[in-house]
């Protein structure tokens, strides 16, 4: 079983930034990707950033804007936020993808607002 913690979420204006950090602990043999997703009221969960192997994959709206990293040997993920607009507003979470399936943590609260 694996444990997702996320972190890091508050409120700010829009230009402001945030950075989101996410981490997993229990019994993790492999991790095959790290994502965070984020998910608005009436809205589908959507992809804002992937990490799985060497490959990093963006949504259009947060591409140059949201750069995810990881420390792979600590077994957490970021998510730094710039630039922050009103429509990023949401609650983000953070998954872990292994070969026995995917887990999310409990999410935390982003809003940009003046």
């Amino acid at each position: 079983q694996l444990q997702v913690v996320e972190s890091g979420g508050g409120l700010v204006q829009p230009g402001g930034s945030l950075r989101l950090s996410c981490a997993a602990s229990g019994n993790i043999p492999r991790i095959d990707g790290m994502g965070w997703y984020r998910q608005t009221p009436g809205k589908q969960r959507e992809l804002v950033a992937i990490i799985t192997g060497g490959n990093i994959n963006y949504a259009d709206s947060v591409q140059g804007r949201f750069p995810i990293s990881r420390d792979n040997a600590k077994n957490l993920v970021y998510l730094q936020m710039n630039s922050l607009k009103l429509e990023d507003t949401a609650v983000y979470y953070c998954s872990f993808n292994t070969p026995w399936g995917v887990y999310w943590g409990q999410g935390t609260q982003v809003t940009v607002s003046s």
